[in-house]
């Protein structure tokens, strides 16, 4: 985060994953940039993640993603903390993104892992804290995502990453709850740590995860705000029902031919939230994806409903 130590605030809580949002021509939009992330706002999100892989920063150009990043802060406008990841396909690339989003005050710049590699631990510690280096008062979150090629994080690579004043956070994606057990035991609290599978927010947040960052809160933010609240409260019983709910909304969405980004776009755009296509290799929604679409917006709907009476 940028500023004093009093300026700043604190990562945590539920945090939405931003869609790339797209014309008709299938360009950036910055209306539609800006009204998703004034809709989610709207939804009581506790924060937005830009950038990231929901984001489908592999498929965007840099000039794109500055300007997806410019147009959530202009909509943001301080009201949420925005996280923006920076990882690109160079350490050049990755810095001038990181130079960029300390220029708009962002509250903090994440990084994947090299993308296409998988160098060794120094190497990566190293492209960490250059990507640090070039945005040097703005705070860092790693990224651990075992999907990716150097996604795995050891425990002796973060205790490099916890020298660095600047990591304030830990993103795992794809990682087990277990580890979040780990890494906050590591940090002896001093980051914050986020899970990053829907399907494990109660048990990540029981082990000690302080929030999550998910995709799927672009097209169910309630849902998410609710199961953290029950769990806060100790009504772990209710809690455990909506992470039923989310996990089964979740295996609906995957059950298309479409790509879970191209059916929560289709969703959003039949709330009036038009956020365009995906970008290829994403595949879109298909026509025979209609009915899928309706199973998962009926089950949404009556986990909400259910939710309001929790």
């Amino acid at each position: 985060m940028t500023g004093t130590t009093e300026e700043e605030r604190p990562l945590r809580g539920m945090i939405a994953a931003f869609c790339a949002c797209y014309d008709d021509a299938g360009n950036i939009s910055p209306i539609r940039t800006q009204t998703l992330a004034r809709h989610l706002m709207v939804k009581g999100v506790q924060g937005l993640y830009v950038n990231g892989m929901a984001g489908e920063c592999l498929y965007l150009s840099m000039d794109e993603r500055k300007k997806v990043l410019e147009n959530v802060m202009t909509a943001v406008n301080g009201n949420v903390p925005v996280i923006a990841q920076v990882a690109a396909n160079s350490l050049r690339d990755s810095a001038q993104l990181a130079e960029h989003a300390q220029a708009l005050r962002v509250d903090a710049i994440a990084a994947l892992p090299p993308i296409g590699a998988c160098p060794p631990e120094h190497a990566i510690s190293k492209y960490w804290n250059d990507i640090s280096a070039a945005a040097k008062d703005t705070d860092l979150v790693l990224y651990a995502a075992s999907q990716m090629p150097a996604g795995n994080l050891p425990l002796t690579l973060f205790e490099e990453m916890l020298k660095n004043p600047r990591v304030k956070a830990l993103f795992m994606s794809a990682l087990g709850a277990q580890e979040i057990r780990a890494f906050k035991d590591v940090s002896r609290g001093r980051i914050a740590v986020f899970g990053g599978d829907e399907e494990q927010l109660i048990p990540d947040r029981v082990m000690g995860a302080d929030g999550g960052v998910y995709g799927m809160m672009a097209v169910a933010p309630s849902l998410f705000l609710k199961a953290d609240r029950l769990l806060d409260s100790g009504s772990v019983k209710q809690a455990k029902e909506l992470q039923y709910d989310i996990g089964r909304i979740k295996d609906a969405l995957c059950a298309a031919k479409g790509d879970m980004p191209a059916m929560m776009k289709e969703m959003l755009r039949r709330k009036g939230v038009h956020c365009g296509g995906v970008r290829a290799p994403l595949y879109p929604v298909q026509a025979e994806d209609a009915a899928q679409i309706e199973v998962c917006l009926d089950l949404i709907s009556r986990a909400e409903q259910k939710a309001l009476g929790m």
